[in-house]
């Protein structure tokens, strides 16, 4: 089975898109979002109305499905690859903006993969609706689990036709302006990950508060909040999937999760290559401005050395995400694929970002270069969506299947 690296013609025009939508649009507006933490509800509408909503709501429930070419002439399945391309590009722009697109956002994944046809027809329908945005969210991190999925602590049981939800849940993107929210649960901790129960909760439920608004070194403008659940009690019927699910499959919760980062860990991926090109970039295109390069001076020879080393990693760390996301398009199995590019991406992020500023020295300091911004903006790419070091354990495991590695 051959993999083609070279984007279709339809991937080519959305990237062209894209990035001609982040030129001349989004830039203009990075850092004042950045500055106010938020970004212009006009401008979020627009975005919405052109059809760049975060996260694919089916076509049958009346969205726009995979989007643009997520189906190749010869019948291939294309929706993952489109949407790291889109990812890329808008990342490129603005970072924040790809979190805080209205839309499902993270929450999409399980929905679709898990939800019944009825929560899926209820909840994705919200985004029907022409005339404002809305958001869903996706709430597994919590103070004291966060990259250890199995030892979520938020507890629900069971009171009739009802779950009881108490606990907290923090870093949840989007979390405060919320539709509904895809949250995670263990009905018996002693059962481990056979007691792992996800719920679909809907704003303003009786016992669900937002407890905090972050304030953030990076990704400024976009929204993550802190949830809390204090008797919440939520019906079984936004149980996600059923309770025949949970009964038919010992550890369907956990499974939810984890399906779920086999598909948002390449996106993460596509935005921390988008951060690394726009920082690289910019530092291409003030060096040429501002300095002969092709004078025989020792520094320019060893400024070019560096720039061009910079642009094999982030292509190393794009073809990566591009294996991973084939191979889901594919239905093959890519957690592997999914963790290293998720892995290698934030550190190549992080090291181009911080060589750029190295190179133009002073001037990186200036906001309007958006470098600062970006050197800012990727430190978190490490962290959410599992750690680095859990990514590695992930890769270790499946190269060393008989092997304990804890």
């Amino acid at each position: 089975m051959g993999i083609d690296f070279e984007l279709d013609k339809a991937q080519a025009q959305l990237r062209d898109m894209v990035r001609m939508f982040a030129k001349s649009q989004i830039r203009a507006q990075a850092l004042k979002a950045d500055r106010n933490h938020d970004h212009d509800r006009k401008f979020l509408k627009m975005i919405n109305s052109m059809g760049l909503g975060g996260g694919a709501v089916p076509k049958e429930l009346g969205g726009e499905g995979d989007g643009i070419g997520a189906t190749a002439k010869k019948g291939e399945r294309q929706a993952n690859r489109m949407a790291v391309v889109g990812a890329e590009e808008l990342a490129w722009g603005d970072p924040s903006l790809m979190l805080v697109m209205p839309g499902p956002g993270l929450g999409g994944p399980p929905l679709r993969s898990s939800g019944t046809p009825e929560q899926q027809a209820k909840y994705f329908g919200i985004f029907k609706d022409k005339n404002d945005i809305h958001w869903g969210a996706y709430g597994l991190t919590e103070p004291g689990a966060g990259s250890d999925v199995a030892g979520i602590s938020t507890t629900c049981r069971k009171d009739g036709d009802y779950y009881v939800l108490n606990g907290t849940k923090c870093f949840i993107t989007c979390g405060g302006r919320a539709d509904w929210v895809i949250v995670f649960a263990t009905i018996d901790k002693s059962q481990g990950r056979a007691g792992h129960r996800a719920f679909i909760v809907e704003k303003g439920t009786p016992g669900f508060s937002v407890l905090k608004i972050e304030k953030k070194l990076g990704l400024r403008a976009s929204e993550t909040a802190m949830l809390g659940f204090e008797e919440c009690r939520i019906h079984k019927d936004n149980l996600l999937g059923g309770e025949d699910r949970y009964e038919k499959l010992a550890k369907g919760g956990f499974q939810t999760a984890m399906k779920t980062f086999d598909t948002t860990r390449p996106l993460v991926a596509a935005m921390a290559n988008g951060i690394a090109q726009s920082a690289l970039d910019t530092t291409r295109d003030f060096l040429v401005k501002n300095y002969e390069l092709g004078r025989p001076v020792p520094r320019y020879a060893a400024i070019k050395e560096k720039l061009a080393r910079m642009d094999r990693l982030v292509q190393a760390s794009r073809y990566l995400t591009y294996h991973a996301v084939w191979m889901a398009d594919l239905d093959l199995a890519n957690t592997k694929e999914a963790s290293a590019c998720k892995a290698y991406s934030a550190k190549v992020g992080k090291e181009v970002t911080r060589d750029c500023l190295d190179l133009i020295r002073g001037h990186g300091c200036e906001e309007e270069l958006l470098v600062e911004k970006a050197f800012r903006d990727i430190q978190v790419y490490d962290i959410f969506e599992g750690t680095g070091q859990v990514q590695k354990l992930i890769i270790s495991r499946r190269l060393m299947p008989d092997i304990r590695i804890d």
